[in-house]
């Protein structure tokens, strides 16, 4: 076969993508679920430093316990049915994005994380990522954080800026770039 090049992401998404309370993960069903509130926001920026407008953040965690909402964790049958694990935020003008979730617990093996997926048109491929929480003792031995060169794991660990609040920047690009993960 010929390999042809590959096509960008798609569809362009329209300003009105993302349904309204799809970045508070706090609430499923009406229910409320258990664990501290948290909120997490950042910026999205291009290698110049421009901002992103419209860009797709999506987010999915483990509950306060640790258990994913998902067969592939072997405890998925225990996990907070309160609680449904993901959520989507798209950028505003100055590519700010923000979410209400709830603090997750430690997954077996790992450290306390937020996965994330940006998606943006014109991007070649969806770019995935993992926001850590500072001061976590189990980072020093988390496996995908433990996977990323030392003198960039920094970025991949969120800021708190005041308690219960986080700041997670995202650099598509050059300096200081935001580590991505392959498939």
């Amino acid at each position: 076969m010929i390999p042809t090049g590959e096509a960008t992401i798609g569809p362009f998404f329209p300003p009105r993508y993302v349904d309204a309370g799809a970045n508070d993960l706090t609430r499923f069903e009406d229910r409320e679920a258990q664990g501290e509130v948290i909120e997490i926001a950042g910026v999205v920026r291009q290698e110049d430093g421009a901002v992103l407008e419209n860009l797709l953040v999506e987010i999915w965690q483990p509950d306060a316990n640790g258990i994913f909402r998902h067969p592939a964790d072997p405890r998925h049958r225990e996990a907070d049915p309160r609680f449904f694990g993901w959520g989507r935020a798209a950028t505003d003008r100055e590519g700010r994005y923000a979410f209400r979730s709830i603090r997750p617990g430690a997954p077996q093996g790992r450290a306390r994380h937020i996965n994330v997926m940006v998606m943006f048109s014109g991007l070649m491929r969806i770019l995935k990522t993992t926001m850590f929480f500072p001061g976590e003792k189990a980072n020093e031995s988390d496996p995908v954080l433990a996977a990323v060169p030392a003198a960039r794991r920094a970025l991949l660990v969120a800021r708190q800026e005041t308690p219960g609040k986080y700041r997670f920047d995202l650099k598509l690009r050059g300096d200081k770039e935001t580590p991505f993960f392959d498939d």
